[in-house]
């Protein structure tokens, strides 16, 4: 049972984000997990509106519609015998260059060549960027198929699982609803975990994962053990995120194909994940290395005749061992061996701008403990007002209130600003802080940095000497 401090919060969160506010114990749901969470609340939303045994009702749709992968032929037998099917799947869509025609990807099915009614991508732009999630309707036609070896599959219709305009507004008046602290609580419910289970410091570095989801160009590694939730964040709150788990990754997926003229991941998505980075491998490294390294100081690519600018966010994730000292738990493995051997350089680690302390963070073992217990802002809601926020940053309004050591860089400089100003937009989304609380956001901001010059020592001593990065707030 919550205790009484949570029933008060989860009943302010009810008041204050009304439609907004949703039950996370819904979406914890066995039978739901399978799908994103933002995707399962934007469905709460729509079914509890409805009103009768609607919790009922949800988990049928979702049985009646959603296949699995290892599904897929017996959906094509339906497809094909029935003539229409009905599926919950993400939508996204290409377009020929050569012949300017539409086709739509479909991962349920594994086909890359479905055809798709012009109209259905004129009405949902975001097929054609990140992709939309939603309730497609499929049809056998073919008859309708005008080349050889063509799909004779069409997307006739689709309904979107996901929030229409936001009221951005609500977002940042609801913050001076609630203490710095009961914010904190907030946020941390609203990512699917419970805040009974967390002191104030590990909720604060819980939240510095979602920084780049609000702050554009940020460059964050974490390490920690594994089952502390390191992609459960990316995965389950933001619908602009792609996640690497390993593998081999080609310049054309991140970068640009030159084939087929398609953008890679790095232009359209809000943030690219490398996770089990120790198992990632690079096709043509020492071309990957270069292009990445140029993206993550400048923002800028190039591939061929291919020039591009974009806000991305990288994320690079590891597993490392940990063991409980006094301080807690600490990593006992160095970082660099976390890395493949062509990241293993100090220029790369330079360009990231802090590391975030997963070792600190406890193992998420039972739903029944360390998921949320109750009310939190629904997750497709939450993932527009991240996207919002990366519209503007506070880098400039930090240095207007604080002043560096003379033993920053401008790496050093540009990477504290740029972490603080993610934090402040999150703790602080109504713009309002005092000067404490700039400081204890200032205060991780150069912790995460500081981690970052005590590895650089350790990997060129000549080159970047032991010393510490302090900062003083005017006035």
């Amino acid at each position: 049972m919550p205790t009484e401090y949570s029933a008060r919060l989860f009943a302010k969160i009810q008041r204050v984000f009304g439609e907004y506010a949703v039950d996370k114990r819904i979406a914890n749901s066995v039978e739901l997990m399978r799908l994103p969470r933002y995707v399962v609340e934007y469905l709460i939303g729509e079914f509890m509106a409805k009103g009768g045994d609607w919790e009922e009702k949800l988990r049928k749709f979702v049985a009646n519609y959603y296949y699995e992968p290892k599904y897929k032929d017996l959906l094509l037998h339906r497809l094909t015998t029935e003539g229409t099917v009905k599926i919950i799947d993400e939508l996204k869509v290409w377009v020929h260059p050569k012949t300017g025609k539409h086709y739509a990807i479909l991962p349920s099915l594994a086909i890359r060549d479905a055809q798709i009614l012009l109209e259905i991508v004129e009405k949902n732009p975001n097929v054609l960027t990140m992709g939309m999630w939603g309730l497609i309707t499929l049809r056998y036609d073919p008859s309708a198929v005008e080349e050889e070896g063509a799909t004779p599959i069409i997307v006739v219709d689709f309904i979107p699982f996901q929030a229409p305009a936001i009221d951005f507004n609500l977002f940042k008046e609801a913050r001076r609803e609630f203490t710095l602290e009961e914010w904190v609580d907030v946020l941390v419910n609203t990512i699917g975990l419970n805040h009974e289970r967390y002191s104030f410091r590990q909720k604060l570095v819980l939240l510095t994962r979602l920084i780049p989801l609000v702050e554009g160009n940020v460059n964050l590694m974490e390490f920690g053990p594994r089952a502390t939730g390191k992609t459960y964040i990316y995965r389950h709150v933001s619908h602009y995120t792609r996640i690497f788990s390993g593998g081999n990754i080609s310049p054309a997926v991140l970068f640009y194909n030159l084939r087929t003229k398609v953008p890679g991941e790095i232009a359209t998505r809000d943030a690219v994940v490398f996770d089990e980075i120790s198992k990632i491998r690079l096709a043509n490294p020492s071309e990957m290395m270069g292009k990445l390294k140029d993206y993550m100081e400048s923002g800028h690519y190039e591939r061929g005749d291919k020039r591009g600018v974009s806000t991305c966010s990288l994320v690079f994730m590891g597993n490392i061992e940990v063991e409980l000292r006094e301080e807690g738990y600490v990593p006992v493995e160095e970082f660099t061996y976390v890395l493949p051997k062509e990241m293993r350089d100090s220029a790369f680690v330079d360009r990231v701008h802090g590391i975030v302390p997963g070792w600190e963070l406890p193992k998420i073992k039972q739903a029944k403990y360390h998921l949320s217990q109750g009310y939190g802002i629904a997750s497709d809601y939450f993932a527009e007002v991240l996207h919002e926020m990366r519209k503007e940053s506070l880098v400039a309004k930090i240095g207007q209130h604080v002043e560096f050591s003379d033993n920053f860089t401008i790496r050093d400089e540009r990477a504290v600003k740029k972490i603080a100003s993610g934090l402040l937009k999150l703790l602080f989304p109504h713009g309002e802080w005092d000067k404490s609380e700039l400081s204890l956001v200032m205060d991780i901001a150069l912790e995460y940095r500081q981690r970052v010059r005590e590895w650089l020592h350790i990997l060129a001593p000549g080159e970047f000497p032991k010393e510490r990065l302090s900062y003083r707030i005017k006035g």
